[in-house]
């Protein structure tokens, strides 16, 4: 179960930004059929199926959930877009404030529409919401979960500098999860590559 708790508005929600290939703009009501589109894909769900809103009501849930953590915190998950095609989403990921399994932390979250995959978008997305997260807010880390057998988002997540900490209790999905974390220390030390294209196949 996912729980967060949002404080009084501290921010404006920003307008669109962009990175080399992508445009990242907040999320919007008007995404929950592109959404519910990606939540319903078997290639998409194929690692977490267990983790994925079941029913319109609840995918409608999770969008409004994604909206307040924007208007609380002036951050979060990312509608995604490629910048040769700004209207035409391919997934939605970035960073926001939450509990898995008992553990509270700023997870890094995406999904991304298969015919998108192995071109180190996610990557690209990532690296920019991890960046903001020490560069500009000053956080102290970031941390993901992700299934044991999901080896393609581990080896992205270590591409990103992300090391293994250790095992949820009760993961999101249909075995315990591993937890990543990456501290603010630890990013400074890294070098600032181009993201590693990691291969994904349905």
């Amino acid at each position: 179960m996912v729980q967060i708790e949002f404080s009084e508005p501290v921010a404006a929600v920003p307008a669109a930004m962009v990175t080399r290939r992508l445009v990242l703009r907040p999320p919007r009501g008007s995404d929950l059929d592109t959404l519910s589109a990606l939540h319903a894909d078997p290639a998409v769900n194929r690692f977490c199926a267990a983790a994925t809103p079941q029913g319109a009501a609840a995918i409608e849930a999770q969008l409004q959930c994604w909206i307040a953590h924007w208007q609380a915190y002036g951050f979060g998950h990312w509608a995604i877009a490629e910048r040769e095609q700004p209207d035409q989403l391919i997934g939605f990921g970035g960073l926001m404030h939450r509990s898995v399994a008992g553990h509270t932390g700023l997870y890094l979250y995406y999904r991304i529409t298969p015919q998108a995959w192995g071109r180190g978008l996610a990557s690209e997305m990532s690296q920019y919401a991890i960046c903001q997260a020490f560069e500009q807010r000053h956080e102290g880390a970031i941390v993901a979960a992700v299934l044991p057998n999901n080896a393609p988002t581990r080896k992205t997540l270590e591409g990103l500098g992300l090391r293994l900490k250790g095992a949820l209790a009760d993961g999101p999905g249909s075995a315990a999860a591993l937890l990543y974390e990456l501290g603010a220390d630890r990013w400074a030390t890294l070098p600032r590559n181009e993201p590693e294209v990691v291969a994904f196949t349905a």
